[in-house]
């Protein structure tokens, strides 16, 4: 007997939850087209000391695989252009590219996703029409070997498939690729996987011949006269960068898809440039990873959609000398191949975000406050007030100790320090109050605190992927445990039910 589709489209849907139920991370590209490629063990070396914990690879090299063995770095493979035709034709050699290049590593090797490709419409349009059958096979090839829960499949895709990307609400896929793209969400949609996004506000910048100011692309405030709005939603977008995610996302509406999460595959500044390339800076390019790193670390999405975080990776870690073109094209690295950096960056939000929370004032629970009351300004405060509630999940920094009064006074201030400067009060009907004094404790620092890099919540080892595909506020699911059973049982049961059928 068939299951009824919509119970199939509940389970899936309850696992992407279950998966993607964490904050924001930024990850990294590592490219290889360097004179002195760093050994692999050197680069995971320079990885973990970096407390970075995503990476993507444009190919599934195996000594690469082998170095990030036992480390729960997750990775992100690569199916080569040159693959695509060979693997979108024969099931067989899309089994086999499973076989050699995921399912032999796993579980040492922590892979979560492969793209396939790499901007595949606008750089090798001949191979489009044999897309969908790429990622389908690739798919099926993970289902035989169990491992399509844990690894998902997507292709890489350039903002160059959105021919008019601003204003963000008229924006749509070109319409020569809608067949395809059509035939891309609809697997996404299906197997619960996510929109890669290359997306670059430098070019952005670069090519709009003046229309948009350089600040708008580094992520710089605005004068109130130089604001960028949507004429038509009267959205406000304070970065190029958020207005490119919100058109992917308008595009994918426009073909009648809705929250399927957008993750930033590539995204970046160069250092350097030639002489008609006089936005390729280092100054630039600090000003713009570094406030990129704030900007995705703060865990809310683009104005359309801001309930979904917009994991990102940067592009990229090492200058790439040998890579030909312009001079920018070698100068996109974060760090010299000896492992020196270009300029001053914190992957994961360290030193440099410490600027972000100059504040000596802390919102925490009173002693004397009632629990239900607590309670509910917890509820408040992870769900509709938005506050990152990711470190007092079970696991980590600052969970223990597990009473509400904790974890309240954890989410009370999260939501002050994010929303004081635009009226936002520490009251919570009564039962918290500000104090000067940092509460935080062992690995657990709060929001403010000149130590707030160091709880990990902005950096999670869990699975790829945004929040939340529903488009309401997945840390609401920190709390539920106040209140209604914990959601993996019920997954188990919905397993069970369509293994029985």
């Amino acid at each position: 007997m068939l299951l009824p589709r919509w119970f199939a489209e509940a389970f899936l849907l309850l696992i992407s939850i279950l998966a993607y139920s964490n904050a924001a991370f930024i990850g990294v590209n590592i490219g290889t087209d360097l004179t002195n490629m760093p050994s692999p063990s050197d680069i995971v070396t320079l990885l973990k000391s970096q407390q970075i914990t995503h990476v993507r690879l444009y190919d599934a090299n195996s000594h690469m695989l082998k170095a990030f063995a036992n480390t729960s770095i997750e990775v992100m493979v690569g199916v080569t252009n040159d693959e695509i035709l060979r693997i979108g034709r024969f099931p067989s050699a899309a089994a086999a590219w499973v076989n050699k290049n995921v399912a032999a590593y796993i579980p040492s090797t922590n892979i979560t996703a492969i793209a396939v490709g790499s901007e595949v419409l606008t750089t090798i349009p001949h191979v489009a029409p044999i897309l969908a059958s790429a990622l389908n096979n690739i798919h099926k090839a993970l289902v035989a070997s169990n491992l399509n829960f844990k690894v998902k499949v997507s292709s890489p895709m350039s903002m160059d498939i959105m021919p008019k990307p601003f204003p963000p609400s008229t924006s749509t896929f070109s319409p020569s690729w809608n067949t395809t793209v059509y035939q891309l969400l609809q697997f996404l949609k299906n197997t619960g996987s996510f929109f890669m996004l290359n997306a670059y506000p430098y070019y952005g910048y670069t090519t709009a011949n003046g229309i948009f100011p350089l600040d708008y692309a580094l992520f710089k405030q605005l004068s109130p006269v130089k604001q960028i709005v949507d004429p038509n939603t009267l959205l406000h977008y304070n970065s190029m960068f958020d207005a490119m995610v919100d058109a992917a996302y308008y595009s994918m509406e426009a073909l009648n898809f809705s929250k399927i999460p957008v993750v930033v595959t590539e995204t970046g500044w160069p250092s350097s440039g030639g002489g008609d390339e006089a936005a390729a800076t280092v100054a630039n390019a600090e000003t713009f990873n570094t406030n990129l790193i704030k900007r995705v670390l703060n865990n809310s999405g683009p104005p359309s959609q801001p309930d979904i975080p917009i994991n990102t990776y940067i592009y990229e870690l090492y200058n790439e000398d040998k890579r030909s073109g312009p001079v920018s094209e070698r100068n996109w690295g974060i760090l010299f191949p000896n492992g020196t950096s270009v300029y001053p960056l914190s992957l994961s939000g360290g030193s440099n975000s410490a600027a972000l929370n100059d504040s000596s004032m802390f919102c925490v629970a009173k002693a004397d406050a009632d629990d239900d009351k607590l309670i509910d300004g917890l509820n408040w405060a992870c769900g509709q007030g938005r506050a990152n509630c990711a470190a007092i999940q079970p696991g980590q920094p600052c969970y223990l100790p597990n009473d509400v009064k904790s974890h309240a006074s954890f989410a009370f201030n999260d939501y002050y320090q994010k929303m004081k400067s635009a009226g936002g009060t520490c009251d919570f009907d009564g039962t918290a109050i500000t104090t000067t004094r940092d509460p935080s404790y062992r690995t657990c620092a709060y929001t403010g605190s000149l130590n707030a890099n160091s709880t990990g919540g902005n950096f999670p080892p869990n699975a790829l992927g945004p929040v939340s595909p529903l488009g309401g506020n997945a840390n609401a699911l920190i709390i539920s445990s106040y209140h209604i059973p914990l959601l993996a049982p019920l997954a188990l049961t919905l397993l069970q039910l369509l293994l029985q059928h």
